[in-house]
């Protein structure tokens, strides 16, 4: 069966250093134990995607090496077939992450920029429900696929000022307020002087919802789920991921309205709550039962 959600992103090898605080510029701070696990924005989102119920596929560059064979192996219940291999190395992340469960992250893009649009993978965009992208990727690759794809939402991380040729095939944009500013200014309503809807994530705070339609303007605050945190690796990725095949769910002959999103985004903000609970980043994500159920104990 075809895919209803299609993503098309980077793949990473994440290298997790556990610090007491994250490093100041010109300081050194000693590391707890390192561990070693699969990761990158596209593939969380995917691994997401898929377990919280859409069929989905990825359009990825892996390296011809022990990182993305183990990546290829964590993408459970995503469809691979337009997964190319490159001569360049997987990408890699060193990410930090504080006691408090904060992070911060270094990419090293690898294969992740050497990745394209290929004729099949356009065909495949050009048939799901969703498409779903970020900025780990070169910017090429992202417009072609918004280009092509029928609902496009982009996920523009890492912060980034985008070109308004690309925020003109956009369907839907999911920043954090530091990604809002960088494309609109500190006034995040701007965003919608360039894109037709929006969301702004806010951490534990949970969400604000953008749109405009014939009554103007509209916007949706969606609060945030108090949960303990543990780790906040992969957390706006397990968001996007669940968003995007929620948001697939939606009939193909009817139009995503402010109601089908404000549900997508409560689905998905449950889901970012449960991720940060656990350590890792494809290891956080959680399955489409966990999610349904906190969701009935939170908004039922």
């Amino acid at each position: 069966m075809e895919p209803e959600v299609v993503v098309v992103g980077s793949a990473n090898m994440d290298l997790v250093l556990p610090v007491q605080r994250i490093p100041r510029p010109g300081e050194t701070v000693l590391a707890g134990a390192m561990t070693r696990g699969p990761g990158g924005k596209g593939a969380n989102q995917a691994v997401a995607s898929a377990r919280a119920g859409a069929r989905t596929a990825m359009v990825v560059a892996l390296g011809d090496d022990e990182g993305g064979a183990l990546l290829r192996a964590a993408l459970e219940g995503v469809d691979l077939t337009l997964a190319t291999t490159s001569e360049a190395p997987t990408g890699t992340a060193i990410i930090t992450v504080e006691e408090s469960g904060e992070n911060s992250i270094v990419v090293a893009p690898g294969a992740n920029g050497e990745l394209t649009l290929s004729a099949d993978a356009a065909a495949a965009v050009g048939q799901a429900k969703v498409v779903l992208s970020q900025l780990e990727i070169p910017f090429r690759t992202v417009a072609a696929a918004a280009a092509a794809s029928s609902y496009f939402i982009l996920n523009a991380a890492p912060a980034a000022e985008l070109p308004d040729e690309l925020l003109a095939e956009v369907d839907l944009l999911v920043v954090n307020e530091t990604e809002a500013e960088a494309i609109a200014g500190a006034d995040r309503s701007a965003l919608l002087k360039k894109v037709p809807a929006a969301v702004v994530t806010l951490g534990g705070a949970g969400a604000v919802i953008l749109t405009r339609d014939l009554n103007g303007d509209r916007e949706i605050t969606v609060p945030g789920v108090p949960v303990d945190v543990v780790d906040t690796t992969a957390a706006g990725d397990t968001f996007c991921g669940v968003l995007a095949a929620t948001l697939a769910a939606v009939s193909a002959s009817d139009a995503i309205t402010a109601s089908d999103l404000t549900n997508a985004v409560r689905r998905a903000n449950v889901a970012a709550s449960l991720s940060v609970q656990a350590a890792g980043a494809i290891s956080s994500v959680p399955h489409g039962d966990a999610i349904d159920a906190r969701y009935a104990e939170v908004y039922l």
